[in-house]
């Protein structure tokens, strides 16, 4: 039977991370880590962490919510926890420059 782990995190007033994934036979099966930031009351992604298409990838948006699409070359264990790490240590950056592109 797989195990779903769902949480947020509230990094700063406006600034979330959202974590989920799947596990079976304790092995990632399925997963996605987002940093989303509140803009005029709507969340939207900045980066998110995911495998959605089969594959470990970064997907990063700017505020016009174009996408630029990276294969991470890592297995889903490993893949979500360098995103969840990465988002951690490099959230205000990533906001930073994701608010910027609006002005």
């Amino acid at each position: 039977m797989p195990k779903i782990v769902d949480f947020v995190v509230v990094l700063d007033d406006g600034i979330r991370k959202r974590h989920h994934h799947k596990t079976e036979k304790g092995r990632v099966i399925n997963f996605a880590v987002h940093l989303e930031v509140r803009v005029r009351e709507k969340w939207r992604v900045v980066i998110r962490y995911d495998c959605s298409h089969g594959f470990s990838h970064v997907d990063q948006y700017d505020i016009m919510g174009n996408k630029t699409k990276k294969a991470v070359d890592l297995t889903f264990d490993s893949a979500l926890t360098f995103g969840d790490w990465n988002i951690n240590e490099n959230w205000r950056k990533y906001r930073n420059a994701f608010l910027r592109e609006k002005q």
